[in-house]
């Protein structure tokens, strides 16, 4: 099979963080370390099964660390890799952008805006 091609570089983003949920897990990574149990309370409307996909699929593309402490319970957390954290404008940006449309489109953002630590409302 041949080496891959991209029509536009931003494929290649896209095939890394695109989907539904990536970037709301960088997101929320963006400020700082957290367990699988934290990112599901914080984003209810996701599933155990998807969470832990993405993860996954995050850890294997080299964007976020997954870090297994040797305990009892065993407790395991995800961050950002050095390499996720290059990330960290992009997220920036689409937040900012993001904030800028729920205005356009619905006035007050705290109508559909969630208040948790990401919306600073």
């Amino acid at each position: 099979m041949g080496q891959k091609k991209y029509n536009i570089s931003v494929e290649a983003t896209l095939e890394v963080i695109g989907g539904k949920w990536k970037c709301v897990i960088l997101c929320h990574l963006t400020h700082g370390k957290m367990r699988t149990s934290e990112l599901k309370r914080i984003m209810p409307s996701i599933t155990q099964k998807m969470l832990t996909q993405q993860l996954r699929e995050l850890e294997e593309d080299g964007i976020v660390n997954r870090i297994s402490y040797n305990q009892v319970p065993p407790k395991v957390e995800y961050e950002l890799s050095e390499y996720g954290c290059s990330l960290t404008g992009i997220l920036d940006s689409l937040c900012a952008w993001g904030e800028k449309h729920i205005i356009k489109e619905y006035g007050d953002k705290s109508v559909v805006l969630e208040d948790n630590i990401l919306n600073k409302l």
